[in-house]
């Protein structure tokens, strides 16, 4: 049943996003954006907690994941650093997402022939 609920949540979240591409003239790259900034808007709300306890993966892989990854790492580090938490939260927390990103990029750039589009 976890499964189901996991798939269920992700699928959703892609679904909405799919529908935002075809259905609006908002470029992926806004929508995107959109998504990482709802992911982090929700979390301070204390509205997208829920979601990710019943969805697990589902809700934190996508890029709204990340937002609420952001979120979470910046209030704890206020609480437990102050102020300079602030600045410093967000990113220890998601540090390892944004290093293995750069690292699977650089190996895929190595692995492939990359071209202009003509």
């Amino acid at each position: 049943m976890e499964y189901i609920k996991v798939f269920f949540t992700g699928g959703i979240l892609c679904a909405i996003g799919q529908i935002l591409i075809d259905r609006t003239k908002l470029t992926p790259a806004r929508i995107l954006t959109g998504y990482l900034l709802a992911g982090f808007v929700l979390t301070a709300l204390g509205l997208y907690q829920p979601l990710v306890e019943w969805g697990g993966a589902g809700a934190t892989v996508p890029l709204l994941g990340f937002g609420y990854l952001l979120a979470k790492g910046t209030r704890l580090a206020v609480i437990e650093d102050g102020f300079l938490g602030a600045f410093s939260g967000g990113i220890t927390a998601t540090a390892a997402g944004i290093a293995a990103s750069v690292f699977f990029g650089f190996l895929a750039s190595l692995i492939f022939n990359t071209h202009e589009k003509k």
